[in-house]
Order: C-alpha cells, then sequence, then structure tokens
C-alpha cells in the first residue's frame, strides 16, 4: 500500500511539473519555467523514494533524496525572488 502511495506522489509531481512547463511554453511566463524545474526535482524526489523503499531496501537513499530535494527548492526559491515582474 505505500509503495502505491508513494508512486502517486511520483506521478502527481510528474504531472504538474509537465502542467507547468507545458503552459511556460505557452506563455513564456518566467516564474512557471522555474517552478516546473522545481516539480521535476520534486518528482525525482518521489522516485528516489520509491526506490529507496521497495527496490534498494538495503542501500540507505535518504542523502540523495534530500539533496535532490533541497536543489529543487533553491530552484523555486530562486524563481520567487529573482523572478518577480
Amino acid at each position: 500500500m505505500a509503495g502505491l502511495i508513494y508512486s502517486l506522489c511520483a506521478i502527481t509531481a510528474l504531472l504538474c511539473a509537465t502542467l507547468l512547463l507545458r503552459s511556460y511554453g505557452n506563455s513564456g511566463y518566467r516564474l512557471l519555467f522555474w517552478s516546473g524545474l522545481s516539480f521535476l526535482g520534486l518528482a525525482s524526489s518521489n522516485i528516489i523514494l520509491v526506490a529507496d523503499k521497495l527496490i534498494f531496501t538495503d542501500v540507505d537513499l535518504l542523502p540523495l533524496r534530500l539533496l535532490v530535494t533541497l536543489i529543487a527548492m533553491m530552484l523555486m526559491l530562486y524563481g520567487l525572488i529573482w523572478e518577480s515582474e
């Protein structure tokens, strides 16, 4: 059951990233670009979570997950600070 929830979270984040980046392609609004990249990072973090909990049970991937999440949040923060109009 936990694997299903982890997978649904990864799919949701990937869908959000796809919609944000597609909207950026249509409008050119830069905050959508940075938000889309951030959600790609969060989707990657969720995929690593699925791999950590279900596939690689003997290896701890927590530091990698935290690093990917930190980079994703830094991308969002950069977009919010520097891309204001």
